[in-house]
């Protein structure tokens, strides 16, 4: 018998069956809408979203003028006749532009911290959420709302493994992850690039990912044979001088790329500098030749 995958609506929908409904609203409205003025609702402070394409919010809201709401917003009431966004500001500003005076409601009691969780939970759902997006919603909901990565997970209706998995990439450099946000890499290589340690070594097999085109399984393939010189390096490395080690590691910072210092006898030695692709050899030659 096959485990059915956990519905990805569920965290939300377990968040506002477990708020009480507002004391000067109907207990019945906890499962059904009503009708709130718009000019009532204030915007959620802690919307995690930011950005709203325009041309997108009207052609929502042309849709709304022929149909009207499918799908009530959700708020909560902070004083008499005042209401507060929790989520579906999408829906509400199309609303707005599409003119409309009033919008169906689902009203909550929620304090910061539940409208906060609630928020970025929802948030975590929307289809269009580029990975990292992603991440920093779980690295919020860690951060602020106090949940441990258990916990998170079921608040998402993810598992353990997915969720920390998302949270790894905020560890890539920026540059990596600028990439995954234009989606010019793909998950699958991001989540083999955080199994090299050494950013260094990330930007490098990124470059050589973007440069020539490398899939998955080449990826994967680098990773190990990256792995496998490191612990070559280190094993050269146990054996240098501290005042080498330092040079090796200022080389290696300096050139941006694997430096490996072998030292002989009476103080003969030679340096091994990789690069891995024609455009990295280029750099480097800008970068030692006058």
């Amino acid at each position: 018998m096959t485990n059915k995958k956990p519905d990805l609506g569920q965290g939300i929908r377990a968040l506002l069956q477990n708020m009480s409904p507002s004391a000067e609203a109907d207990p019945a409205l906890l499962n059904t809408s009503m009708q709130v003025p718009l000019e009532t609702i204030e915007i959620n402070p802690f919307q995690p979203r930011h950005d709203f394409d325009p041309q997108a919010l009207e052609e929502l809201a042309q849709s709304i003028r022929i149909h009207g709401i499918i799908q009530p917003i959700t708020v909560r009431r902070i004083g008499p006749r005042k209401y507060q966004l929790i989520s579906g500001e999408r829906r509400l500003r199309a609303a707005r532009l599409a003119g409309l005076r009033e919008i169906p409601c689902f009203v909550r009691t929620a304090n910061d911290e539940q409208m906060l969780e609630m928020a970025l939970v929802e948030n975590t759902h929307r289809e269009n959420l580029n990975a990292i997006e992603i991440a920093i919603n779980y690295k919020r909901l860690i951060d602020e709302c106090n949940l441990k990565p258990e916990q998170l997970a079921e608040r998402v209706g993810r598992d353990r493994t997915t969720v920390v998995n998302f949270l790894r990439l905020l560890k890539l450099p920026p540059e990596i992850q600028q990439a995954i946000k234009q989606r010019s890499l793909s998950m699958a290589h991001a989540r083999t690039l955080i199994n090299v340690e050494d950013p260094v070594m990330q930007l490098q097999l990124f470059r050589e990912i973007t440069d020539r085109q490398l899939s998955v399984r080449q990826t994967e393939e680098r990773v190990r044979q990256i792995g496998r010189r490191v612990q070559q390096r280190r094993n050269a490395t146990a054996s240098l001088p501290p005042a080498y080690k330092q040079v090796q590691d200022q080389l290696s910072s300096h050139l941006a790329t694997r430096v490996i210092l072998k030292r002989k006898r009476l103080g003969r030695g030679e340096i091994s500098i990789s690069f891995y692709s024609d455009d990295d050899l280029q750099r480097l030659l800008d970068l030692l030749l006058p």
